[in-house]
């Protein structure tokens, strides 16, 4: 049976950052010398850069390691439009499974960058639900995965809806879904919620199925516990643990000595956003 160093995502994907998180504040002053006013709302500028930089010890996307389930440096720049809700953004990380497919074929295998490139928009909706749409570009420079007659750039349309803490998220790829032959339309399906539980402590719960047109050898399940806590005396770094499993089929995903790289484990995660 052939083993598939095919790459199939996040992250939660791909990190778009909470805007409000970087509104500025203004000091309350007391409206008269013996009663203090309350403290007036934090205004939320029309314009918001963030950046962030991470570190993981394994890079899964969907479940299944990018990295030969090795860690990855990882970082990005996002732009967000308040008053309309349109964002954009670009996210790079390290990544281990072109080279590794090209190698396993007989070729001296390059291509050791994800970059990510996404925009869309995001607003309410009535009765307290929220929305997110848009699409999001998978690329990989300086790869020579045309050497097996492969080209692993996606292109994936994704839409969300919310409520509360929770989510349901659909992506649907629009080429072929990172290489694997007559795979357009492929679809992801993630359904999730992120709980404040206090103390700068978030619960993460995560629930996918990834479905590989024309291949069921390939498709699977996928899923997600985790944590994470920003500390503030550590300059607002956010340190997270997550137990990550996948029940892909033996050999559908492997490395090329052999390991399971959708198997459960452990991944821990260091970030900054400023």
């Amino acid at each position: 049976m052939k083993k598939i160093t095919s790459k199939l995502l996040l992250t939660t994907v791909v990190a778009t950052t909470m805007v409000t998180g970087f509104a500025h504040a203004d000091d309350a002053v007391p409206t008269a010398p013996t009663v203090a006013a309350a403290p007036a709302a934090e205004p939320v500028p029309d314009n918001v850069i963030a950046y962030n930089i991470g570190l993981v010890n394994d890079y899964r996307f969907r479940g299944i390691s990018q990295t030969r389930l090795n860690a990855a440096v990882q970082g990005g720049v996002d732009y967000t439009n308040n008053p309309t809700g349109l964002y954009a953004g670009t996210w790079l990380s390290n990544i281990n499974w072109i080279k590794d497919s090209v190698n396993s074929a007989g070729f001296k295998g390059k291509g050791d960058i994800e970059w990510d490139l996404y925009a869309g928009k995001r607003g309410d909706l009535p009765l307290g639900f929220t929305y997110d749409v848009g699409g999001l570009y998978y690329y990989y420079p300086a790869n020579n995965y045309s050497l097996i007659s492969k080209n692993a750039n996606t292109f994936e349309l994704y839409g969300q809806l919310g409520y509360g803490p929770g989510y349901f998220k659909y992506s649907q790829s629009l080429t072929n879904l990172f290489g694997t032959v007559n795979s357009k339309n492929s679809g992801y399906y993630d359904l999730g919620a992120n709980f404040d539980v206090g103390s700068g402590i978030t619960l993460g719960l995560h629930y996918g199925h990834q479905t590989v047109a024309h291949s069921n050898f390939t498709s699977y399940n996928d899923w997600k516990v985790g944590v994470t806590k920003t500390f503030d005396v550590l300059y607002g770094v956010t340190l997270g643990a997550a137990y990550v499993g996948t029940d892909a089929k033996n050999g559908a995903y492997a490395s090329p000595s052999g390991k399971n790289l959708g198997k459960n484990g452990l991944v821990f995660s260091l970030a900054k956003t400023f």
